[in-house]
């Protein structure tokens, strides 16, 4: 009985999966997907396992770019570049760079026949015009860069420039200047000549003699314990004051001048007959002291010794006089010196 079951048995068994084909040709696609998702399990490790059975494992390395952040790897990337384009920049930037090299051009004689009769333009920025002999312009030269001279200059004529800035020791042997300014200290280790006016906006100071034909001031001033030498004769030149003289004291044909300026000079007195006490002359400056003034008055000849002189003074004025009555007919004089 079992032997004739089994063949039954077999048979049912059979047509589920030949019926399979058939009823998958039925069913439609999502019941076909779920059909397959629940036939298909997922291990732990990553495996699949299909109608129960465990599905081979994944490579290691496979599985560890699987599950690897794939911005992540751009990002490294980036940084990667970054830091090789920072190294090649130093290692740059460590270099000495090259010093640029002009090329050379030479001139032959025909092509500087042709420069001579006409206006040609020479070769670029880039190169270089060596002359090996001399040269000579005969007309005017312009440089319109800098102009860089390996030797000695030298200048047979004058040298004109707008803007003269020397930034080293300067040697000069002759040197003629319209305006000198001098921001510092100037020290002078020569002679200085100066052949025209001299001005003095501040104080100065010399530590030697001073030597110069003629020195115009307007205040001298000489403090502490300093010495005045003259050794040579003092002048005070200037015009003659105004005068005015009196007929009536000098007496009939008298007369009187004066010869000096306002600080010094001689009163010439020629008496007349008949003379009288009194002021012979009075004097006007040319510029009125600040102070009623100082003066010194000697009697030059017998005729001015004579008499009992005496002088009257204001800022503006000077006046000689006699107390007594001087001699007739007699020529005297009167040296005055006059001060603040």
């Amino acid at each position: 009985m079992e032997t004739d079951k089994k063949p039954d048995e077999a048979k049912e068994a059979s047509e589920p999966a030949q019926s399979a084909p058939a009823d998958a040709l039925e069913k439609t696609n999502e019941e076909l997907g779920q059909s397959a998702a629940s036939e298909t399990a997922v291990n732990a490790d990553g495996s699949t396992a299909k109608d129960g059975k465990p599905a081979k494992k994944l490579n290691p390395l496979k599985q560890f770019l699987k599950r690897f952040n794939v911005y992540l790897l751009l990002f490294v990337l980036v940084v990667l570049v970054a830091v090789v384009v920072a190294a090649v920049g130093y290692l740059n930037g460590k270099k000495t760079p090259k010093t640029p090299s002009a090329n050379s051009q030479t001139l032959s004689a025909d092509t500087l026949k042709q420069l001579a009769n006409s206006d040609a333009t020479v070769g670029d920025t880039g190169q270089t015009l060596t002359i090996q002999g001399n040269a000579i312009f005969s007309g005017q030269v312009l440089v319109r860069s800098d102009l860089n001279v390996a030797g000695t200059i030298k200048l047979g004529n004058e040298l004109n420039v707008p803007n003269l800035t020397v930034a080293n020791t300067s040697n000069l042997s002759t040197a003629q200047a319209n305006t000198l300014q001098v921001a510092q200290g100037s020290t002078f280790q020569g002679t200085v000549t100066i052949q025209h006016d001299l001005n003095v906006g501040g104080t100065a100071s010399f530590s030697g003699p001073i030597v110069a034909a003629q020195i115009t001031v307007t205040t001298l001033t000489m403090s502490g314990n300093a010495q005045l030498n003259v050794p040579n004769h003092i002048g005070f030149p200037g015009a003659s004051p105004g005068r005015q003289i009196f007929p009536n004291v000098l007496g009939a044909g008298g007369s009187a001048s004066v010869n000096g300026s306002d600080n010094t000079g001689t009163v010439n007195i020629n008496t007349g007959s008949g003379p009288t006490a009194g002021c012979f002359i009075t004097m006007t400056f040319n510029r009125p002291f600040a102070s009623t003034p100082h003066v010194l008055i000697s009697p030059v000849g017998i005729g001015a010794g004579q008499t009992q002189y005496y002088v009257n003074r204001s800022t503006t004025t000077l006046s000689i006089c006699t107390a007594n009555t001087p001699p007739a007919n007699s020529v005297m004089a009167y040296d005055y010196f006059i001060t603040d």
